[in-house]
C-alpha cells in the first residue's frame, strides 16, 4: 500500500514540478496520469504496483465529487446570473468532443485498416 501511494503521489509531485518549471495551462493532476501512463506504457511502472489503489478510489469516486458540489452551492448567485452561456459553453464542448472523438477513432481506425493490409 505504501509503494502504491508513492508511486501515485510521485506522479503528483512530478506534475507539479512540470507545471511549475514549465508554466504550462494544465492542472498539475493532469500531467501526473500523463506521466503515470507513460510510466504504465515505458514498463517503469507495473500495473500490480498501483492496481490496489487505483481500484478503491475508482471505486469510490462519487465520494470525491461531494466538496466540489458542496461548494458550488455558495455560488448559486452567480451560477443562475450566468445560466445561459454556461449552458452553451457546456453544449459546444460536449458537441466538440463528440466530434472530435469521433474524428480521431475514424482517423485511427483507418491507419490500423491500412497497416493491416500492407502486413
Amino acid at each position: 500500500m505504501i509503494r502504491q501511494c508513492a508511486i501515485l503521489f510521485g506522479c503528483l509531485a512530478l506534475g507539479e514540478l512540470v507545471v511549475y518549471l514549465t508554466g504550462i495551462k494544465l492542472p498539475s493532476s493532469i500531467i501526473g496520469m500523463l506521466l503515470l501512463t507513460l510510466f504504465l506504457k515505458l514498463g517503469f511502472v507495473k500495473l500490480q504496483w498501483v492496481q490496489g489503489l487505483s481500484d478503491f478510489l475508482v471505486a469510490n469516486l462519487g465520494f470525491f465529487f461531494v466538496p466540489p458540489g458542496v461548494a458550488l452551492m455558495l455560488h448559486f448567485g452567480i451560477i443562475k446570473s450566468q445560466l445561459g452561456p454556461i449552458l452553451v459553453a457546456t453544449v459546444v464542448s460536449t458537441l466538440l468532443v463528440f466530434v472530435s472523438s469521433g474524428w480521431v477513432y475514424q482517423l485511427t481506425r483507418s491507419a490500423i485498416r491500412k497497416s493491416n493490409h500492407k502486413h
